[in-house]
């Protein structure tokens, strides 16, 4: 039986294409007018008592729906994640009630140490009931379900026991979570690895996928082309859109974010990336929807 956590609260209909949000842009996500845009924040960010960091998202909050993501958890590490980082979670979910929850299928920190990235893990049974006890012990904290990331991959890995749809879609069974799709991980991953995106992307289970991220690559300095970093410092790229529209396509639209955390564009930019991405998830749609650069007024100005 799924774990049910009571004060989830709905989607809804009204989300439609998001963006992280960064503090040089709270002003302009504050003034954007477009209706059904969203923000998402690194929740550790925000882990303070105050301050203007703080009072941005709030007052970024009040106008537009809010997600956290977080990139702390651990979850697949060999600890639960720490009671202290999940009580400030959970104040921070209390004061920002946000729509959507998520976090990384990954592990940051071992046996005490943290490092600074999201590490892969090897799929075994053994990963599975550690993970999912992790996910569980973190949503019962929480009072909420969390969407999980797929991970991407720079190397292959020994040892693993399920594929990772599998390992996924068993995390789900077993704990209630659900799914964050990165459609630029996945395509990073099938470049790394030498798989197919295609056949990667039509395994996610459309019933478990609650949030969509697109972001942008860069390819290895000393690799070029052949290994691609998840860097989102760069526009999403066309192959990443065009796997994102069979995504859409199959499952039908989710609340799409477009994520960039580095070499930050005037606000204007990222809004027109919603206006891309939002002409790949209407497919087969009729009615043609507003302009979010449009509907941003001062958006090319930095806050």
């Amino acid at each position: 039986m799924e774990p049910d956590h009571a004060g989830t609260p709905a989607q809804g209909p009204a989300l439609a294409f998001g963006v992280g949000l960064k503090p040089e842009h709270a002003g302009h996500a504050r003034a954007c007018a477009r209706p059904g845009v969203w923000f998402e924040v690194h929740a550790e960010n925000y882990f303070v008592q105050g301050g203007p960091r703080l009072a941005g998202l709030l007052a970024v909050r009040d106008r537009h729906p809010v997600s956290l993501h977080g990139v702390g958890m651990s979850l697949a590490s060999d600890r639960p994640p720490t009671p202290a980082h999940l009580a400030q979670w959970r104040e921070l979910i209390g004061r920002v009630q946000p729509v959507l929850v998520s976090e990384h299928l990954a592990w940051s920190a071992w046996r005490g140490a943290c490092l600074p990235d999201l590490l892969p893990l090897v799929r075994t049974r053994h990963s599975l009931q550690r993970i999912s006890a992790n996910i569980g012990r973190a949503q019962d904290v929480l009072g909420r379900s969390l969407a999980i990331e797929n991970p991407s991959h720079y190397l292959h890995l020994e040892g693993h026991e399920f594929s990772e749809m599998d390992f996924l879609d068993e995390l789900a069974r077993r704990t209630g979570c659900g799914l964050l799709v990165d459609v630029n991980n996945v395509f990073v991953s099938a470049v790394n690895l030498g798989l197919d995106a295609g056949a990667l992307i039509d395994a996610f289970p459309a019933a478990l996928v609650r949030e969509v991220h697109l972001a942008g690559h860069s390819a290895d300095p000393v690799h070029g082309e052949g290994l691609l970093i998840d860097s989102h410092d760069a526009p999403v790229s066309e192959a990443v859109l065009a796997l994102y529209r069979r995504l859409v396509r199959r499952i039908g639209a989710r609340p799409t974010l477009v994520e960039r955390d580095a070499r930050l564009p005037p606000f204007a930019d990222l809004m027109a990336e919603c206006d891309r991405a939002a002409a790949c998830g209407r497919v087969g749609a009729t009615d043609p929807q507003p302009r979010f650069a449009e509907q941003c007024p001062n958006a090319g100005a930095r806050a």
